[in-house]
């Protein structure tokens, strides 16, 4: 169907004219539902901000592509609702859900798995550590999957998590989650900084057992090393190739460290799995591995992820995500499990500090390890930050209880008692009162659990304190 042109006359202008314009305009976006005819209107509508607004679409079908510039740009509609998208520098819509559900699942397998042995199941045993574990998965899918589905909430793609805090609950929410958000990824960039360190340092005791290169230099090569990789790979979309070989560094040293611990675990005699230390001890310990088992899936940065999902965003993030805590769970497990199985009570916080083999085969995998956790830790402050700033890569060693340098994340992300109350009051209207009760009750679980976790790590960094410096070789 052609366009009529637009009258250009303006003494031809009439009230009749304007009427006849305007119902033939309907005529055609309830009839053909074409993005490149409703991006012509726009313009005209709008003479010339297209270029600087996102444009909405009315109709079935439309491909939501976020273009590289604002000329480039084009809309969704998904269920016949209009969808308007915000700006970005990245990519929107991209990616199939396969493609996002490989990122998650190796975002979850990164060099972290190689603590939880030590971090969660030492503290919680084999009934606690397994049944945990499993509820964790269960967990994280559930509140996933509730601010998955409220990726197009009123009308509008919340692409990144402030912007869905803020559209629910108000600009103040938006500021304070952007705070959250930045605090939370301060926190994992630091663990990722030390862990990265600590795999460094591990690769240096193989071949030099004279303490003369301490942890702290590590750690500090380590930050070092990641700031020159964002400087060389500024930006997400430059980070595709790099993704694949985080993949190979994952399956490197979860193969290795898998193998080396069935291996040790077969010739080993029987093993002490007894939880160790007081009564008082132990319910710090208890409730810290619990909000390591629910960090472990941490993903408060869905939004960003789904964003680059092509539609339906929801079903396939969906489908992502299904993915990730079914088949991508399975490495984790096998790692977790089999560390544990091998040394029992003696597990360290670090796997490949404890497995026995090659030395050129376990350097390999250390080394595995630091490569991964640099790329891991550029790619989940990419995608946090999405089109703001690049982030600034700072050390605090106060941090190492709340980020142990394995894994042992000592606090409940702040999604998993969020995402419920952010699907409670989007979809108050449609809830039943036991829906409603239900999500209350996860809200104040997961609080009290925070705040818990919080008490529990203070205190090991009060206790840690009294032997701890700062240039400790440990």
């Amino acid at each position: 169907m052609e366009r009529e042109p637009l009258r250009e006359n303006p003494q031809s202008i009439t009230p009749f004219s304007i009427l006849a314009d305007n119902t033939r305009r309907e005529s055609r976006r309830a009839v053909v539902g074409n993005v490149g005819v409703v991006e012509e209107e726009a313009k005209e509508l709008l003479g010339g901000r297209a270029e600087e607004e996102a444009l909405e679409m009315v109709g079935q079908g439309g491909n939501d592509v976020e273009g590289r510039s604002p000329s480039d740009r084009k809309v969704h509609c998904d269920d016949d609702l209009a969808v308007r998208m915000p700006e970005t520098a990245h990519e929107i819509s991209n990616d199939s859900w396969f493609q996002v559900g490989f990122v998650l699942t190796t975002g979850i397998n990164s060099a972290y798995v190689l603590g939880y042995s030590g971090a969660v199941m030492v503290p919680l045993g084999w009934i606690g550590g397994v049944i945990g574990l499993v509820l964790a998965t269960l967990i994280s899918l559930y509140a996933n999957a509730l601010v998955a589905k409220l990726h197009e909430y009123g009308g509008k793609r919340h692409i990144r998590y402030r912007d869905l805090a803020g559209f629910i609950y108000g600009r103040r929410a938006y500021s304070l989650t952007w705070g959250l958000q930045y605090v939370n990824l301060f926190m994992i960039n630091v663990g990722y900084i030390i862990l990265a360190g600590n795999a460094l340092k591990a690769v240096y005791v193989l071949f030099r057992d004279d303490h003369e290169m301490k942890l702290p230099y590590f750690i500090i090569l380590a930050g070092i090393s990641c700031g020159l990789f964002a400087i060389a790979i500024p930006h997400l979309s430059a980070l595709r190739i790099w993704l694949a070989f985080s993949t190979i560094f994952s399956l490197v040293y979860i193969v290795v460290g898998f193998a080396l611990a069935l291996k040790d675990g077969m010739n080993a005699p029987p093993r002490d799995y007894s939880i160790p230390g007081t009564k008082v001890s132990r319910i710090f310990t208890t409730i810290g591995a619990a909000a390591n088992l629910v960090f472990s899936f941490n993903t408060g940065m869905l939004p960003e992820i789904q964003a680059t999902v092509r539609p339906p965003v929801v079903g396939n993030m969906m489908k992502a995500l299904y993915f990730q805590f079914s088949v991508g769970v399975v490495p984790m497990y096998a790692i977790i499990f089999a560390g544990y199985w091998a040394y029992g009570s003696n597990t360290s916080t670090y796997l490949l500090n404890n497995v026995n083999g090659p030395i050129w085969l376990k350097a390999v995998a250390n080394f595995s390890a630091f490569l991964q956790t640099i790329i891991a830790l550029h790619n989940i402050s990419e995608r946090w930050l999405l089109s703001d700033h690049h982030i600034r890569l700072s050390l605090a060693p106060i941090f190492r209880r709340f980020h142990e340098p394995n894994g042992g994340r000592q606090h409940v992300p702040p999604h998993v008692h969020s995402s419920n109350h952010m699907y409670l009051v989007a979809k108050r209207n449609k809830l039943s009162s036991l829906q409603k009760s239900w999500h209350w009750l996860n809200v104040f679980f997961f609080s009290c659990l925070s705040l818990a976790a919080l008490v529990a790590a203070i205190r090991l960094i009060i206790v840690d304190s009294k032997t701890y410096h700062v240039f400790a070789d440990l």
